[in-house]
């Protein structure tokens, strides 16, 4: 039996375009090419977060030691923090873009969801809950009142937050120059913006409480920040602790996506119905995806080959993240009979 192959802006519209091999690897590497230039984007993003608190560690170190106050010193340990955490987003964007291999066939993409984890427990342990026990240490200890540097210590915290806030522009910027919320899709630059944000309340909060201090006498407006930094380092920490979490266990694609390849199935001619669409995001570009189909009666095994190869193809040039194709293709011989499983029933990398 013959077919006659589909005219291409027909197929197209049906979802089961006929593309070639060579125009699926362009698209493939073009967004290889398009996720390296926003790693570079976000490697600079992170470098400029990293030498900005490391700058403003030392100086809120020296500063909260000369004035003894703990809210200084919270922010000091919540700057420590920050900055231990863009070594491992550093080292997730390097990471995470190493080739598949023998070991890793699905490639290195959950590399930046473990480090980006390790990063929200940084932020618990060295900034949450050293804020904490400075605030019980203010409220116990029975040293004497004394103010001497907390003029500097405010200025540094002025300091401090004019750089945070130049640091966390620049995140915002590229999170805009990546689609706006799309571009928070990235634990690398997600995990900077709320690091920024979360230093610029925290400065905010450190000056209320230190000038508060000055102008009632009472240790209770300092111990206050410190507990409300330390809240806030806990929520964030949780926060981005259960995304890493939930992208590590093995989290389905987003609903859009989805709905384009079940619609794309379901328009085949040859697909008689979806038995099961299964969806993985193995990294920011990357996704598995794996589909059960019941074939219409009567196509030879040649037949079946190249409606599963072409419905691969179709796939990755509607969602061209999904790198990781796999069809379970079986035919119908009668109502509610399945006849074996066909020798198409294979997964092909880059959707050819």
């Amino acid at each position: 039996m013959t077919r006659t192959p589909p005219d291409t802006e027909t197929a197209n519209e049906q979802g089961g375009a006929v593309l070639e091999g060579p125009g699926t690897r362009e698209e493939s590497g073009t967004r290889e090419e398009s996720g390296t230039r926003e790693d570079r984007r976000t490697r600079i993003t992170v470098l400029v977060a990293l030498g900005a608190n490391l700058l403003i560690a030392a100086a809120k170190t020296v500063g909260g030691l000369l004035a003894g106050s703990p809210a200084l010193l919270s922010e000091a340990a919540h700057s420590v923090a920050d900055s231990l955490n863009e070594v491992f987003l550093l080292a997730a964007l390097r990471r995470s873009r190493r080739p598949a291999d023998a070991r890793h066939p699905f490639g290195y993409g959950k590399e930046r969801f473990f480090w980006s984890l390790l990063a929200a427990v940084g932020i618990f342990v060295m900034g949450g809950c050293f804020s904490f026990y400075q605030a019980v240490h203010a409220l116990t200890s029975e040293s004497a009142e004394s103010y001497d540097g907390y003029v500097a210590g405010i200025a540094v915290l002025g300091v401090a937050l004019l750089s945070e806030g130049a640091s966390l522009l620049r995140a915002l910027h590229q999170v805009r120059r990546q689609g706006g919320v799309d571009g928070l899709k990235d634990p690398a630059l997600r995990t900077v913006v709320a690091e920024d944000g979360t230093a610029v309340l925290g400065v905010t909060l450190a000056i209320a409480g230190m000038a508060l201090h000055m102008v009632t006498g009472q240790v209770i407006w300092e111990a206050s920040a410190s507990f409300a930094i330390g809240a806030l380092l806990v929520y964030v920490a949780y926060w981005l602790g259960r995304d890493a979490r939930e992208q590590l266990i093995g989290v389905a694609a987003d609903p859009e996506p989805s709905r384009k390849i079940r619609s794309l199935l379901e328009a085949q001619p040859e697909i008689d119905t979806v038995e099961a669409l299964l969806t993985m995001q193995l990294g920011l570009d990357s996704t598995l995806v794996a589909a059960r189909v019941d074939l219409v009666p009567g196509l030879d095994s040649e037949e079946v080959e190249l409606v599963a190869v072409r419905i691969k193809r179709s796939i990755a040039h509607v969602v061209p993240e999904a790198d990781q194709i796999f069809l379970d293709v079986t035919e119908k011989t009668g109502p509610g009979k399945r006849a074996g499983e066909s020798p198409a029933a294979t997964g092909e990398r880059g959707g050819a």
